[in-house]
């Protein structure tokens, strides 16, 4: 009988030590999935980044190299904010009521020359400002989508005007900081 229990201690003892292992050996696969997986994932990565990168063809001896001139790309400046110094009303007959509308816009640009020649054509710029607000329907500008035209409309008008004076649209957003109809 004693014999049985060391027996049954043993396979006990045995039982442990194979479980022991296994767990380990377990450990040991996932350890080595994860850094097979971390390869993989890189091995991916870089291969995607030398089939989708730049290409830079290396010339040949015997041809010169081909110098391929691209425009400069602007540095990313920061925006220039830039209020147009007073407000703009215009008015409405709206079945036989005056109605007004009064914006304050200011316009964004990056480069400061645009704000000395903003300066210089103000007066053109206020002035087809004005026609432009005042060619619209109250009703149209009631909705936001209504203002939203009117703002592109805008910037289209004064990007037209620098495009004329300097060749290039020079600002990039109008923005109404301000808009009261009444």
């Amino acid at each position: 009988m004693a014999e049985e229990d060391e027996e049954r201690e043993l396979t006990e003892e045995e039982q442990a030590e194979v479980d022991r292992k296994a767990k380990r050996n377990q450990r040991i696969k996932l350890i080595g999935l994860a850094v097979l997986l971390v390869l993989l994932s890189v091995g991916v990565t870089m291969g995607l980044l030398h089939f989708l990168g730049p290409e830079d063809p290396e010339p040949s001896e015997g041809e010169p190299a081909a110098v391929e001139e691209e425009p400069p790309e602007p540095a990313s400046q920061e925006a220039i904010y830039y209020p147009l110094n007073e407000k703009l009303v215009v008015n409405y007959n709206v079945r036989g009521r005056q109605r007004f509308l009064q914006t304050e816009i200011t316009l964004m640009f990056r480069d400061n020359k645009v704000a000395d020649v903003l300066e210089r054509h103000m007066p053109r710029i206020r002035n087809d400002l004005i026609m432009l607000l005042s060619g619209q329907e109250f009703e149209d500008l009631q909705t936001p989508e209504g203002r939203e035209l009117l703002r592109q409309d805008a910037l289209r008008s004064i990007q037209d005007i620098l495009q004329e004076e300097i060749g290039q649209p020079g600002v990039e957003q109008v923005l109404f900081t301000s808009f009261v109809m009444q």
